[in-house]
């Protein structure tokens, strides 16, 4: 059972470390050497890259320990677990691209000419990256955590948090960045976004969970303790068995997709789930009406 235990948890891990890598990859061959931005935390470390010259590597841990902190003593050690080892694999790769990029073994790209090739690549680059991250379960830290944390105290979504957040950061590098920068920052992040949801296999925020199973109360009683999600009960009756039971329906965002998987294989391993992708969710942290 160890060994079977180990297995799984290296089979998490080891996609988040490849994703954290071409991320970190793509924000220093592409990004950095043409002043470029990004969103979220990273943006600010970028930013203070560009002013004061301090390793990316060094501003990403810095800022997220205390967002580590607050986050842990909120939702608990077990839904960190993901979000730390992402955090702290991402620092690690910037460091080790750091490292390479002085000793000469990866010149970044530069242009000058091409803009537009630089920002459809960076926006590839990263949107691979945090998108493998996404899929399995992990997240980089940084505004995911500050964006869980508001939607805990203010019900607002973790979609908008994140824009807003991202927008205030961008628009905060107009006063040291080139307007033609910050403008294909843009696009970047436009194709980031994009890729993100090609990779996750789907082009939609949410979905939506149809779990038969003969547990169905422990089910919703797991799903709204350790998701902060709603989960509803709707009566059926076994087509096979004649004997009435429950369904439960609930929907979630991309990135907690793994994690509701998880958590219904350890209540019922053979529980029946039905995804599907949702086009739009209006409603208590989602999309207000």
């Amino acid at each position: 059972m160890q060994i079977k235990a180990g297995i799984n948890w290296l089979q998490s891990i080891l996609p988040i470390l490849i994703g954290t890598a071409v991320y970190a990859f793509g924000l220093h061959y592409f990004i950095i050497p043409n002043r470029l931005m990004e969103g979220g935390i990273t943006g600010v470390a970028l930013l203070i890259n560009y002013i004061f010259h301090v390793p990316l590597s060094i501003t990403t841990l810095i800022i997220n320990i205390p967002l580590f902190i607050a986050a842990w003593k909120i939702f608990g050690r077990e839904s960190m677990i993901y979000t730390i080892t992402g955090t702290l694999s991402l620092t690690f790769f910037l460091w080790v691209m750091e490292r390479l990029i002085v000793s000469g073994w990866i010149v970044p790209f530069r242009t000058e000419q091409d803009y537009f090739l630089v920002t459809a690549y960076a926006g590839l680059t990263l949107g691979v990256g945090l998108g493998i991250v996404f899929r399995y379960g992990g997240t980089t830290g940084g505004t995911d955590i500050i964006a869980r944390i508001v939607q805990k105290w203010k019900g607002w979504s973790i979609g908008q948090i994140i824009l807003l957040f991202d927008a205030i950061v961008i628009g905060s590098a107009f006063f040291f960045i080139p307007k033609e920068q910050i403008l294909y920052t843009f696009v970047a992040v436009f194709i980031t976004s994009k890729v993100i949801d090609i990779v996750i296999e789907g082009a939609y925020a949410a979905h939506a969970f149809t779990i038969i199973s003969d547990h169905a109360d422990q089910l919703v009683s797991i799903i709204t303790s350790q998701t902060d999600r709603g989960a509803t009960l709707i009566p059926a009756y076994g087509g096979y068995s004649k004997t009435p039971k429950n369904m439960v329906y609930c929907v979630v965002y991309r990135q907690e997709m793994k994690r509701l998987k998880d958590l219904i294989r350890t209540v019922d391993p053979r529980a029946f789930i039905i995804i599907n992708e949702v086009h739009d969710v209006l409603g208590e942290g989602f999309k207000p009406e």
